[in-house]
């Protein structure tokens, strides 16, 4: 059932519009939390030669697709870049993506603008923007690629026809962009600076830190955290009556515990939240479960509300 569900969730070209579609009856299949979470298998990535007119090929495949947290959710794709591919330079005007790489470095292109970046990192693509990623090293890379709309089910891309593999490279990077070192995480629980969680308590063994904050996306995007949680410990019981969450497990073991089911997670598994659900994780093995987790709220005005709360000006 795992593959079998995500297997349909494939964009349609209509134009130079995708629709991001799902057949009908099965949004409202009567799945349980272990066939929805997704294991990262790289026997399951389909070879691509040129994405979006990429410099070489890469491969890659969907762990969840529309409707596995919010309306305004679209995907997470995950995949590896070998020497010498990529993704090509190319707009986006409905939707918001970030590609990330999980180890080593490679080149990110944003609006033209290109820098290396060493991984855990990644960089955002906000709304009417342009976006391409080279691996220039001479190792293979961990890519993953996430997906926002601003109008619900509708992708859009626009190709440059640029492979970015002779780009001139800036020293700084010129455009947002983040790095998820487990260093950077501060000893408290910061994902309660913004928001519906600025009154939330932080539980014994959980670190946490918000990456980036709902300001810096233009769509229902509402934030990016990146959480430790010691052997032994749990997160607090989050509800998620207005923002769905994608957890994706990047080191560690233990249980996801998602309404009244509880089920095992491991490294390389994407674990959709959906909206109106409940959801607390357990750290059941020896070492720190490591998760990078994405909030989409559930309209733009949830998004809105979200926002004021957190960030109004005193």
């Amino acid at each position: 059932m795992r593959r079998a569900l995500r297997d349909v969730l494939q964009p349609t070209l209509v134009g130079l519009v995708f629709l991001v579609t799902m057949p009908p009856g099965l949004v409202a299949a009567q799945e349980t939390l272990a066939d929805r979470i997704a294991p990262t298998d790289p026997s399951s990535y389909r070879l691509a030669e040129s994405v979006h007119a990429g410099a070489g090929p890469m491969s890659l495949t969907s762990l969840l697709g529309r409707g596995a947290v919010g309306p305004h959710f679209h995907f997470m794709h995950r995949g590896e870049i070998p020497p010498g591919g990529g993704i090509g330079h190319h707009f986006h005007n409905t939707v918001e993506e970030m590609f990330l790489i999980l180890d080593g470095e490679a080149q990110f292109t944003i609006n033209g603008r290109t820098a290396v970046l060493r991984g855990p990192a990644g960089a955002l693509n906000r709304l009417g923007n342009s976006h391409a990623i080279y691996n220039s090293s001479s190792e293979t890379v961990q890519w993953m690629n996430l997906q926002v709309g601003s109008i619900e089910g509708v992708s859009d891309a626009f190709d440059l026809i640029d492979g970015r593999a002779d780009a001139v490279l800036d020293p700084v990077p010129a455009f947002i962009h983040i790095s998820l070192d487990p260093a950077l995480i501060g000893s408290g629980d910061e994902r309660g600076r913004t928001g519906r969680d600025v009154d939330a308590t932080v539980a014994e063994g959980v670190r946490a830190r918000r990456v980036l904050s709902p300001t810096a996306f233009a769509s229902a995007w509402s934030y990016i955290d990146h959480i430790l949680v010691a052997p032994g410990a749990s997160t607090p019981l989050r509800t998620h009556a207005e923002i769905g969450e994608a957890y994706y497990v990047l080191n560690g073991s233990g249980t996801a515990t998602v309404g009244t089911e509880t089920a095992p997670v491991t490294k390389g598994d994407a674990v959709p939240v959906r909206l109106d659900e409940t959801s607390s994780f357990r750290n059941t093995g020896s070492e720190p479960l490591e998760m990078f987790v994405l909030g989409v709220a559930r309209d733009m005005e949830t998004k809105r509300r979200f926002m004021m709360e957190g960030n109004r000006v005193r």
